[in-house]
Protein backbone atom coordinates (compact mmCIF):
# COMPACT_ATOMS: atom_id res chain seq x y z
CA UNK A 1 0.00 0.00 0.00
CA UNK A 2 1.55 3.08 -0.92
CA UNK A 3 1.34 6.59 1.11
CA UNK A 4 -0.35 9.38 -0.76
CA UNK A 5 0.35 12.70 0.74
CA UNK A 6 -2.72 14.62 2.26
CA UNK A 7 -5.21 16.73 -0.11
CA UNK A 8 -7.28 18.82 1.75
CA UNK A 9 -7.15 19.83 5.56
CA UNK A 10 -10.05 16.89 6.78
CA UNK A 11 -6.82 14.92 6.15
CA UNK A 12 -5.64 15.94 8.81
CA UNK A 13 -7.94 15.41 11.79
CA UNK A 14 -6.60 11.67 12.95
CA UNK A 15 -3.56 13.54 13.65
CA UNK A 16 -5.47 16.74 15.31
CA UNK A 17 -6.10 15.63 18.72
CA UNK A 18 -2.54 13.66 19.46
CA UNK A 19 -1.07 16.55 18.31
CA UNK A 20 -2.84 18.57 20.42
CA UNK A 21 -2.48 16.85 23.34
CA UNK A 22 1.56 16.77 22.66
CA UNK A 23 1.66 20.73 22.77
CA UNK A 24 -0.42 20.72 25.65
CA UNK A 25 1.49 18.48 27.64
CA UNK A 26 4.85 18.50 26.33
CA UNK A 27 5.70 21.16 24.75
CA UNK A 28 4.29 23.93 26.46
CA UNK A 29 6.06 22.78 29.83
CA UNK A 30 8.65 21.66 28.48
CA UNK A 31 8.88 25.63 26.81
CA UNK A 32 8.29 27.05 30.02
CA UNK A 33 11.17 25.11 31.80
CA UNK A 34 13.10 26.34 29.21
CA UNK A 35 12.29 29.89 30.24
CA UNK A 36 12.56 29.31 34.09
CA UNK A 37 16.48 27.62 33.25
CA UNK A 38 17.34 31.07 32.10
CA UNK A 39 15.83 33.08 35.10
CA UNK A 40 17.71 34.10 38.29
CA UNK A 41 17.03 33.13 41.40
CA UNK A 42 15.99 35.28 44.13
CA UNK A 43 17.73 35.01 47.72
CA UNK A 44 15.24 34.24 50.42
CA UNK A 45 12.44 34.30 47.70
CA UNK A 46 11.41 32.05 44.43
CA UNK A 47 13.02 33.33 41.29
CA UNK A 48 12.77 36.74 39.09
CA UNK A 49 12.80 37.07 35.37
CA UNK A 50 15.96 37.53 33.68
CA UNK A 51 18.54 36.35 30.84
CA UNK A 52 21.42 34.49 32.94
CA UNK A 53 23.32 31.76 31.46
CA UNK A 54 24.45 31.42 35.54
CA UNK A 55 22.50 28.09 36.08
CA UNK A 56 23.83 26.29 32.83
CA UNK A 57 27.40 27.61 34.19
CA UNK A 58 26.93 26.09 37.23
CA UNK A 59 25.75 22.59 35.82
CA UNK A 60 29.56 22.44 34.28
CA UNK A 61 31.14 23.03 37.75
CA UNK A 62 33.17 20.14 38.81
CA UNK A 63 30.72 18.98 41.21
CA UNK A 64 27.72 18.98 39.57
CA UNK A 65 30.07 18.05 36.21
CA UNK A 66 31.00 14.70 38.09
CA UNK A 67 27.10 14.07 39.13
CA UNK A 68 26.35 14.58 35.82
CA UNK A 69 29.67 11.87 34.46
CA UNK A 70 28.32 9.16 37.25
CA UNK A 71 24.55 9.59 35.72
CA UNK A 72 25.92 8.82 32.28
CA UNK A 73 28.49 6.11 33.48
CA UNK A 74 26.01 4.53 35.33
CA UNK A 75 22.91 4.20 32.58
CA UNK A 76 25.56 3.06 30.34
CA UNK A 77 26.94 0.33 32.71
CA UNK A 78 23.09 -1.03 33.22
CA UNK A 79 22.85 -1.28 29.86
CA UNK A 80 25.63 -2.66 29.15
CA UNK A 81 24.74 -5.59 31.82
CA UNK A 82 21.45 -5.96 30.29
CA UNK A 83 22.38 -6.64 26.80
CA UNK A 84 24.87 -8.77 28.59
CA UNK A 85 22.01 -10.65 29.97
CA UNK A 86 19.26 -10.02 27.69
CA UNK A 87 20.55 -10.90 24.64
CA UNK A 88 21.44 -14.75 24.99
CA UNK A 89 18.35 -14.83 27.74
CA UNK A 90 16.50 -13.60 24.07
CA UNK A 91 17.99 -15.69 22.20
CA UNK A 92 17.35 -19.22 23.89
CA UNK A 93 14.21 -17.72 25.00
CA UNK A 94 13.04 -17.56 20.81
CA UNK A 95 14.61 -21.19 20.46
CA UNK A 96 11.76 -22.23 23.00
CA UNK A 97 8.20 -23.93 22.48
CA UNK A 98 5.73 -21.22 21.89
CA UNK A 99 3.96 -22.15 25.27
CA UNK A 100 7.47 -21.96 26.95
CA UNK A 101 7.72 -18.35 25.38
CA UNK A 102 4.47 -17.01 26.28
CA UNK A 103 5.34 -17.93 29.94
CA UNK A 104 8.62 -16.43 30.26
CA UNK A 105 6.65 -13.47 28.89
CA UNK A 106 3.73 -13.17 31.05
CA UNK A 107 6.47 -13.65 34.08
CA UNK A 108 8.46 -10.61 32.88
CA UNK A 109 5.66 -8.63 32.09
CA UNK A 110 4.47 -9.30 35.59
CA UNK A 111 7.49 -8.00 36.91
CA UNK A 112 6.83 -4.83 34.74
CA UNK A 113 3.52 -4.70 36.86
CA UNK A 114 5.77 -4.12 39.84
CA UNK A 115 6.30 -0.44 40.84
CA UNK A 116 9.67 1.01 41.53
CA UNK A 117 8.95 1.46 45.43
CA UNK A 118 8.00 -2.11 45.69
CA UNK A 119 11.32 -3.36 43.96
CA UNK A 120 13.45 -0.76 45.84
CA UNK A 121 12.14 -2.03 48.98
CA UNK A 122 12.59 -5.47 47.80
CA UNK A 123 16.44 -5.18 46.91
CA UNK A 124 16.61 -3.45 50.11
CA UNK A 125 15.45 -6.41 51.84
CA UNK A 126 17.09 -9.55 50.11
CA UNK A 127 20.65 -7.24 50.51
CA UNK A 128 19.96 -6.19 54.37
CA UNK A 129 21.95 -7.99 56.82
CA UNK A 130 19.24 -9.14 58.69
CA UNK A 131 17.14 -10.44 56.72
CA UNK A 132 19.09 -10.64 53.24
CA UNK A 133 20.57 -13.04 51.10
CA UNK A 134 23.72 -13.25 53.43
CA UNK A 135 21.55 -14.99 56.54
CA UNK A 136 21.36 -18.02 53.60
CA UNK A 137 25.19 -17.56 52.84
CA UNK A 138 26.10 -18.28 55.96
CA UNK A 139 23.42 -21.11 56.50
CA UNK A 140 25.12 -23.14 53.20
CA UNK A 141 28.75 -22.25 55.00
CA UNK A 142 29.91 -19.66 52.20
CA UNK A 143 30.13 -16.94 54.64
CA UNK A 144 31.13 -16.28 58.10
CA UNK A 145 28.42 -13.94 59.09
CA UNK A 146 25.88 -11.87 57.42
CA UNK A 147 26.46 -8.72 56.60
CA UNK A 148 25.17 -5.54 54.57
CA UNK A 149 25.48 -4.83 50.80
CA UNK A 150 22.98 -1.93 50.89
CA UNK A 151 23.26 0.93 50.76
CA UNK A 152 25.77 0.85 48.00
CA UNK A 153 26.65 1.26 44.29
CA UNK A 154 26.53 -2.38 43.47
CA UNK A 155 22.70 -2.68 45.27
CA UNK A 156 22.03 0.69 42.74
CA UNK A 157 23.17 -1.01 39.47
CA UNK A 158 21.58 -4.25 40.97
CA UNK A 159 18.06 -2.93 41.05
CA UNK A 160 18.57 -0.70 37.95
CA UNK A 161 19.43 -3.89 35.72
CA UNK A 162 16.35 -5.74 37.53
CA UNK A 163 14.13 -3.04 36.48
CA UNK A 164 15.15 -2.99 33.07
CA UNK A 165 15.88 -6.39 32.13
CA UNK A 166 12.35 -6.86 31.49
CA UNK A 167 12.27 -3.81 28.72
CA UNK A 168 15.77 -5.35 27.26
CA UNK A 169 14.01 -8.73 26.37
CA UNK A 170 10.74 -7.23 25.02
CA UNK A 171 12.57 -4.92 22.79
CA UNK A 172 15.02 -7.82 21.64
CA UNK A 173 12.28 -10.45 21.48
CA UNK A 174 10.41 -9.37 17.73
CA UNK A 175 13.77 -9.20 16.22
CA UNK A 176 15.40 -12.27 17.30
CA UNK A 177 11.97 -14.24 16.78
CA UNK A 178 12.69 -12.85 13.26
CA UNK A 179 16.10 -14.12 12.89
CA UNK A 180 16.68 -17.01 10.20
CA UNK A 181 17.89 -19.92 12.25
CA UNK A 182 19.83 -21.40 9.43
CA UNK A 183 22.47 -18.53 9.98
CA UNK A 184 23.42 -20.75 13.23
CA UNK A 185 22.90 -24.23 11.12
CA UNK A 186 25.30 -22.89 8.48
CA UNK A 187 27.72 -21.64 11.13
CA UNK A 188 27.50 -25.43 13.02
CA UNK A 189 28.05 -27.23 9.38
CA UNK A 190 31.08 -24.95 8.50
CA UNK A 191 32.43 -25.49 12.07
CA UNK A 192 31.95 -22.83 14.19
CA UNK A 193 30.72 -23.73 18.03
CA UNK A 194 27.78 -22.93 19.23
CA UNK A 195 29.37 -20.14 21.31
CA UNK A 196 32.01 -18.65 18.15
CA UNK A 197 28.40 -18.87 15.81
CA UNK A 198 26.29 -16.94 18.12
CA UNK A 199 29.18 -14.28 18.57
CA UNK A 200 29.91 -14.58 14.60
CA UNK A 201 27.08 -14.61 13.22
CA UNK A 202 24.03 -13.80 15.09
CA UNK A 203 25.18 -10.48 17.17
CA UNK A 204 26.72 -8.82 14.24
CA UNK A 205 23.44 -9.62 12.11
CA UNK A 206 21.63 -8.05 15.17
CA UNK A 207 24.20 -5.08 15.65
CA UNK A 208 21.11 -2.40 14.86
CA UNK A 209 18.82 -3.49 17.14
CA UNK A 210 21.44 -4.38 19.89
CA UNK A 211 22.39 -0.46 19.65
CA UNK A 212 18.93 0.74 19.59
CA UNK A 213 18.08 -1.47 22.65
CA UNK A 214 21.11 -0.27 24.49
CA UNK A 215 20.06 3.30 23.90
CA UNK A 216 16.23 2.85 24.95
CA UNK A 217 17.77 1.16 28.15
CA UNK A 218 19.97 4.32 28.23
CA UNK A 219 17.61 6.40 28.46
CA UNK A 220 15.56 4.94 30.76
CA UNK A 221 18.32 4.33 33.72
CA UNK A 222 19.59 8.05 32.64
CA UNK A 223 15.87 8.81 34.67
CA UNK A 224 16.45 6.30 37.62
CA UNK A 225 14.79 8.36 40.62
CA UNK A 226 13.62 6.10 43.63
CA UNK A 227 15.92 3.42 43.07
CA UNK A 228 19.37 5.24 43.76
CA UNK A 229 17.85 6.73 46.67
CA UNK A 230 16.71 3.67 48.43
CA UNK A 231 19.58 1.47 47.32
CA UNK A 232 22.30 4.07 47.52
CA UNK A 233 24.01 6.81 49.24
CA UNK A 234 23.98 10.18 48.69
CA UNK A 235 26.79 9.98 46.06
CA UNK A 236 25.49 7.34 44.31
CA UNK A 237 21.79 9.62 43.10
CA UNK A 238 21.66 10.63 39.71
CA UNK A 239 20.65 13.60 38.27
CA UNK A 240 17.17 13.12 38.41
CA UNK A 241 17.43 12.93 41.92
CA UNK A 242 19.47 16.29 42.15
CA UNK A 243 16.30 17.61 40.04
CA UNK A 244 14.07 17.20 43.21
CA UNK A 245 16.56 18.69 46.12
CA UNK A 246 17.07 21.26 43.53
CA UNK A 247 13.66 22.57 43.31
CA UNK A 248 11.72 21.03 45.85
CA UNK A 249 14.35 20.99 49.24
CA UNK A 250 16.90 23.67 48.03
CA UNK A 251 14.24 26.24 46.31
CA UNK A 252 16.73 26.77 43.25
CA UNK A 253 13.76 26.34 40.40
CA UNK A 254 15.95 27.84 37.92
CA UNK A 255 18.44 25.59 38.08
CA UNK A 256 16.57 22.48 38.53
CA UNK A 257 15.16 23.61 35.44
CA UNK A 258 18.63 23.77 33.75
CA UNK A 259 19.38 19.87 34.86
CA UNK A 260 15.78 19.22 33.68
CA UNK A 261 16.75 20.71 30.20
CA UNK A 262 19.68 18.61 29.83
CA UNK A 263 17.98 15.09 30.92
CA UNK A 264 14.87 15.89 28.33
CA UNK A 265 17.54 17.40 25.49
CA UNK A 266 19.68 14.36 26.28
CA UNK A 267 16.64 11.76 26.33
CA UNK A 268 14.88 13.54 22.67
CA UNK A 269 18.74 13.40 21.11
CA UNK A 270 18.77 9.04 22.15
CA UNK A 271 15.47 8.62 20.73
CA UNK A 272 16.06 10.12 17.36
CA UNK A 273 19.47 8.42 17.40
CA UNK A 274 17.17 4.76 17.76
CA UNK A 275 14.84 5.66 15.68
CA UNK A 276 17.03 6.81 12.96
CA UNK A 277 18.88 2.90 13.84
CA UNK A 278 15.33 1.61 13.26
CA UNK A 279 14.28 3.00 10.00
CA UNK A 280 17.54 2.48 8.47
CA UNK A 281 18.31 -0.77 10.06
CA UNK A 282 14.73 -2.15 8.75
CA UNK A 283 14.32 -4.18 12.15
CA UNK A 284 17.79 -6.13 11.76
Amino acid sequence: MRRTAPQNPTDYLPITFPTLMLGVFFVIPFGLMVMVSFFKRVQGGFYEPSFTLANYARFLSPFFAEMLVFSLGLAALVSICCLCLGVPFTYRLTRLSRRAQVLWLIGLLGVLSLSEVIIGFAWSTLLSRTAGLSNLFVWLGLMDKPVAWTPSFAAVLTGLVYQAFPYTVLVLYPAFSRLDPSLMEAARTLGASPVRGFLNVVLPAMRKTLLATFIIVFIFALGAYLLPQILGRPQHWTLSVLVTDQAIYQSNMPFAAAMAVFLVFASLVLVAISGQINRRGGGS
